[in-house]
């Protein structure tokens, strides 16, 4: 078994490292955990000692270094076919694929306007029209998944898999700037939220005391 290292930015502030965190504690394996202010002086020297790209998060093996959460998932999945972390047959993991790209290529209104921090609730910024159309799609999605592959589950689909890594920080977003969402969107989002590694990341974000100004909007 490969020896693994997770490169990631603070959980207070990193989207796109929670995602990785979460898969990877899904596996239940062992990893170092390596985590990187943002938006600091030397965020980006910090972060190029571990990959040319300059982004989080990375994952190193002992024989390969890889970077960008969807490459992450496809290369855990590979690693640990039986965790299950794609769904188990190819319609489902068709349809699973397309709404992660989805999410993972768009909603830039989403990103702009609410910043990720699980570390606060209750916030409010405008809702401009490119945001409020996200906002629609993203919970159409959810709605969309639930009732045709969530069976008795209020997950997507059954159990945790790479799509609702994709969509764990967009439920953060959704709860720390208080969208009202429709009644299955609701469920689906308690539901992710009181998995043990959603708690434990969270937990992880509670306890960091660096602030970055840029992240801290809304009233």
């Amino acid at each position: 078994m490969s020896k693994l290292t997770l490169i990631i930015g603070c959980k207070s502030y990193s989207s796109w490292s929670m995602r990785a965190w979460l898969l990877l504690n899904q596996t239940g394996v062992p990893f170092k955990e390596i985590v990187i202010q943002l938006y600091a002086a030397d965020t980006r020297a910090r972060i190029l000692e571990h990959s040319p790209a300059g982004t989080v998060p990375i994952l190193k093996t002992e024989d390969v270094t890889v970077w960008d959460s969807l490459a992450i998932a496809e290369t855990l999945n590979e690693m640990f076919p039986d965790v299950g972390l794609w769904p188990d047959t190819p319609t489902t993991q068709a349809h699973t694929r397309a709404i992660c790209n989805e999410m993972h290529s768009g909603i830039s209104n989403l990103r702009r306007d609410m910043p990720f921090n699980p570390r606060a609730e209750g916030r409010r910024v405008p809702i401009r029209e490119g945001l409020e159309r996200e906002l629609s799609r993203i919970q159409e999605i959810w709605t969309q998944c639930r009732e045709r592959f969530g069976g008795d589950s209020d997950l997507l689909f059954r159990n945790f898999i790479v799509a609702d890594s994709m969509f764990a920080p967009v439920v953060s977003r959704f709860r720390t700037y208080g969208v009202e969402v429709n009644p299955i969107a609701r469920a689906y989002m308690d539901a992710l939220w009181s998995l043990p590694i959603v708690q434990r990341l969270l937990k992880g974000a509670l306890e960091e005391d660096y602030i970055a100004d840029i992240c801290e909007v809304g009233e």
